[in-house]
């Protein structure tokens, strides 16, 4: 099955599920998860129509970005954040979902060129308080949204979430329900906040059931991941 049919697939499977939930046609935006696929396959998806990518590994993604720099692509960093990359993450990227800290947004806010404009954020909340994985806890979001609220050249959009990954529906429902109901009680001080990026492959009918508004799909598109070789890129 080619890029191209697979797609249509997800495409054909977010329109089923947002009209099941209840929620307009097109209020759930696709994010095309490229990392470790090659910029040949996000030029087979672009002329499907996908025209935003989401990027975890920045050497391999700057690779990528200059490769695909005659094509009017949206680039979102999506994966963890070491301080030391983060003028390469404001230089190139549209979008970061990733930030986990005050220290790195600071930093992206600070090494933003301006004639990029503001760099659109996501908080990365760690809302079940997972030691394993990045992200801010539910007591630590509301600082950090009110300091991406105030910062120059950042324009604060939302929150992406990573829930645990269970298998069942109504499990996955439960777990998204509930950040839903956090975004939306941040909302009300924040209320310019318009992303509530969760859902992947796996989860990604719950996700939609429970108001998500980007859904970040890698395998259902380009397939399994190739291997990657260690390396210090994140």
């Amino acid at each position: 099955m080619t890029i191209a049919d697979q797609i249509e697939i997800v495409r054909q499977n977010i329109d089923q599920y947002t009209e099941e939930a209840g929620r307009p046609a097109g209020s759930v935006r696709l994010l095309a998860v490229s990392k470790t696929h090659p910029a040949s396959a996000i030029q087979e998806a672009y002329e499907s129509g996908i025209t935003e990518f989401g990027e975890s590994y920045l050497q391999e993604a700057l690779t990528k970005i200059d490769a695909c720099k005659n094509i009017p692509l949206i680039w979102h960093f999506i994966g963890p954040i070491q301080s030391n990359k983060t003028r390469a993450i404001a230089e190139n990227f549209d979008w970061v979902q990733s930030v986990d800290r005050e220290k790195v947004l600071r930093r992206l806010s600070e090494q933003r060129p301006g004639q990029l404009g503001p760099l659109r954020i996501c908080i990365q909340a760690n809302i079940f308080s997972e030691p394993q994985k990045k992200g801010a806890n539910p007591q630590e979001l509301p600082q950090l949204l009110d300091l991406a609220e105030e910062l120059p050249n950042i324009e604060l959009r939302g929150l992406m979430v990573l829930p645990p990954p269970v298998s069942e529906f109504d499990r996955q429902l439960e777990q998204f329900t509930k950040v839903t109901q956090i975004f939306n009680e941040l909302k009300q001080k924040h209320s310019q906040m318009d992303r509530l990026s969760m859902g992947m492959s796996g989860d990604i009918k719950a996700a939609i059931f429970a108001g998500s508004d980007m859904v970040r799909v890698g395998t259902g598109i380009f397939g399994q991941r190739k291997p990657r070789k260690p390396d210090n890129q994140n």
